[in-house]
């Protein structure tokens, strides 16, 4: 490049977009600055040789966030950015998957994407933007990117879709929907709402993609500006043993992948494979004599198996005998640990995953830092997936990308139906560990995440049930599969999750390995979905009808009250002293927030409400006419000073002591005694006068009237 900038904007949904090339990194491949509004991103695509022997496409995507794009610091005792975060992960993801679909099959050379947030203005959030800013980057790049593509994200406020929402708008709204395409199709989705009916999301999926137009027309024009020439890419040889293997073993790998067993199907495959190698190279040759190499026979077998799948696909023959619409057998179990506060077991076909789940307090939140500032989550979904799941040994590494994007899929899934704060103020914690896997794991965790939110009688406002709907397209044929296998799902061209009740969608997410799909397959995707998603729901139901009408008995008790927060000094009390001794006398963990909400935890319900009795009576104000059971602080000659609640007390002066004369106060009580009184006057000074003479002479009044009713009776 020149090193002299080219730009193209373009105003959408009332801001400025813009892609700017040719001044910075001018070494990578393809670099661009996006800017949109005042959020502005730095994404360089470079390219490199493929590696020797690989046959796939080595795509890398990562997405890092400078802290000073906001203005700040990072958190903790390192004052430097280190591993990403799960949110960067999850940006790489959504920029990763519209991506890959649109390079050639046979082109292997090593492609890496580096997104830099720059600054942030906190109202447009980056990630869309890293997905638009990398294509323009492949776009401006020596590489056969068949694109370009634009992405857009679209929110809804009181049904009314909205593009490109500020951050503000999505935290308010029932929607936060991502997609992704070309000017003909949809590529990619990912979203989360609150219920919303096929029909809504379908229209909101359309209104999505002539956003989408715009964007694309603006990357068109930057490369057009750029000057670069169409990248011809030169299709590799065809494999010579593509036509001998299909004609030697293609009906024996079809009926080999007609069993409806995967671990049979994958020996009868395997065995298969072994048979041919020796075949044409025994004795562990890796090449034959016409200079054919082992490498080929194995692509070969990989090609003619997936054809044979496909085929036997759109002949309406699925792997494992069912139809398109029918789901694999399901078995629900809830309540099956002891001790944990929630559990079950669900089992769909060869896809099984255990959910326990943890209540615990305000201190068990996460906390979260990003460049939108600080903040906690009470719900975590966390997926597991180990490789004894599908038969294989690999060694434990911590979450991987995978693991953390199934998870947070599932986790934004359920938490719509989540009860609110208010009513049930615990934070939750669901584990989702994949015990067995063959095709969609991360719905079969939405739904034990749900049965799990049930055991532990978690008042969930709906129950949630996610699948997976997949796709063979071969030209203008198609036919969709519900509840697709590990097999349906390498083999074919679309993996299509869809989560929510009865009422509507809460999740949604697609991923394609072709160049996108129309609006008639996505609106019959949806209802097939739906379809599946009220079966999954009775089989769920059928095990556990409703919430448990009491959570386990081994989880903490909390209960939340309000106080007025000027009163939080007064609770606190100087160092910490009153909430330490109130904390000590009722064995409760009690947690201020800066808005006096105050959650007070127990093992037992009863020191519990204790703990929120004392502090109500602290905190309120004192009351004319209310009565306190309060001990006696200190006695002077005129009379007894007495604390009604930590940090308050009155004075109950000599003559109110009794309703007799009194000449002594120390006659009446001494320092330590417990003392009921009553409320007479508080003066302007916030002085509190109390009398324990006008409880006494009602005790009186009450024992002449049952003297006169006991009188009244004999003479009856």
């Amino acid at each position: 490049m020149s090193g002299q900038a080219i730009s193209v904007e373009k105003n959408i949904a009332g801001r400025v977009f813009k892609l700017t090339t040719g001044e910075i990194a001018k070494q990578a491949s393809g670099a661009i600055i996006a800017q949109y509004g005042e959020t502005v991103l730095l994404i360089a695509a470079q390219t490199g040789p493929a590696r020797e022997g690989i046959d796939f496409f080595p795509l890398t995507v990562d997405y890092r966030e400078r802290y000073a794009a906001a203005g700040k610091f990072p958190g903790g005792f390192i004052k430097r950015e280190g591993r990403p975060s799960t949110g960067e992960i999850l940006t790489a993801r959504l920029t990763d998957r519209p991506l890959r679909p649109l390079f050639p099959k046979s082109f292997h050379d090593e492609v890496q994407v580096q997104t830099i947030v720059l600054a942030c203005d906190l109202e447009n959030p980056p990630d869309v933007i890293s997905i638009n800013g990398a294509s323009a980057a492949l776009c401006v790049a020596p590489l056969p990117f068949q694109g370009p593509i634009g992405a857009v994200r679209v929110g809804m406020i009181d049904d009314d879709f909205i593009l490109f929402p500020t951050q503000e708008q999505i935290d308010k709204g029932d929607l936060d929907l991502v997609v992704a395409g070309n000017r003909e199709s949809i590529l990619m989705i990912e979203g989360f709402g609150r219920q919303i009916p096929e029909d809504v999301m379908a229209d909101a999926l359309m209104f999505a993609h002539k956003g989408i137009g715009q964007l694309c027309d603006l990357q068109d024009e930057l490369v057009k500006a750029v000057g670069k020439a169409p990248f011809v890419w030169e299709e590799p040889a065809a494999n010579p043993f593509i036509s001998i293997v299909r004609e030697l073993a293609f009906d024996k790998i079809k009926a080999a992948r007609s069993n409806p067993k995967k671990q049979e199907r994958s020996e009868a495959s395997a065995a298969l494979r072994e048979e041919l190698k020796e075949q044409f190279f025994p004795e562990g040759a890796t090449e034959d004599a016409q200079g054919r190499t082992l490498a080929q026979l194995k692509e070969a077998l990989y090609q003619v198996d997936k054809q044979a799948c496909r085929e036997l696909t759109l002949q309406g023959q699925r792997l494992d005998g069912r139809s398109a619409g029918d789901l694999r057998n399901v078995i629900c179990r809830a309540g099956i640990f002891p001790r944990v506060h929630g559990s079950a077991l669900f089992t769909r076909g060869e896809t099984q995953s255990i959910a326990t789940l943890t209540l615990g307090t305000v201190r068990d939140q996460q906390r979260v830092e990003d460049l939108f500032g600080e903040h906690t989550k009470r719900f975590m979904l966390d997926y597991n997936f180990p490789s004894y799941s599908v038969g294989e040994c690999r060694p434990i590494r911590g979450p991987g990308r995978r693991e953390i994007g199934h998870g947070a899929l599932a986790e934004r899934s359920v938490q719509w139906v989540l009860p609110d704060v208010e009513s049930f103020p615990y934070t939750i914690r669901v584990i989702s560990d994949i015990t067995e896997s063959n095709g969609s794991s991360s719905m079969a965790s939405v739904c034990n995440a749900t049965l799990a939110l049930m055991d532990a009688g978690i008042p969930i406002r709906q129950p949630v049930a996610g699948i997976s709907i997949g796709l063979v397209k071969e030209g203008q044929e198609y036919v969709l599969l519900t509840d697709i296998m590990g097999d349906e799902d390498h083999f074919g061209d679309m993996d299509f999750k869809i989560a929510g009740t009865q009422k509507g969608i809460t999740g949604i997410q697609l991923d394609l390995k072709i160049d996108g799909i129309n609006e008639e397959i996505i609106r019959k995707t949806l209802e097939q979905a739906r379809k599946a998603r009220l079966e999954l729901l009775k089989h769920m139901l059928t095990e556990i009808r409703r919430p448990r009408k009491e959570i386990s008995p081994l989880a903490p008790r909390i209960v939340t009250c309000k106080i007025d927060p000027e009163k939080i000094g007064l609770l606190i009390g100087p160092g910490g002293k009153n909430i330490r001794q109130l904390q000590e006398d009722t064995n409760t963990q009690i947690d201020i927030a800066e808005d006096g909400t105050v959650t007070i935890a127990s093992p037992s319900g009863a020191g519990a409400d204790a703990a929120k009795a004392r502090i109500e009576a602290m905190t309120e104000e004192v009351r004319v006419g209310r009565v306190y059971n309060g001990t006696v602080i200190a006695i002077k000659d005129f009379g007894a000073f007495i604390e009604i609640a930590p940090g308050k007390d009155g004075l109950c002066h000599i003559s109110e002591l009794s309703d007799g004369f009194v000449k002594n106060v120390g006659d009446v009580c001494k320092i330590g005694d417990k003392m009921e009184v009553k409320v007479i006057a508080v003066d302007e000074q916030n002085r509190v006068k109390l009398s324990r003479k006008a409880l006494l002479t009602v005790v009186a009044e009450t024992a002449d009237v049952d003297e006169e009713i006991e009188e009244d009776e004999d003479d009856l």
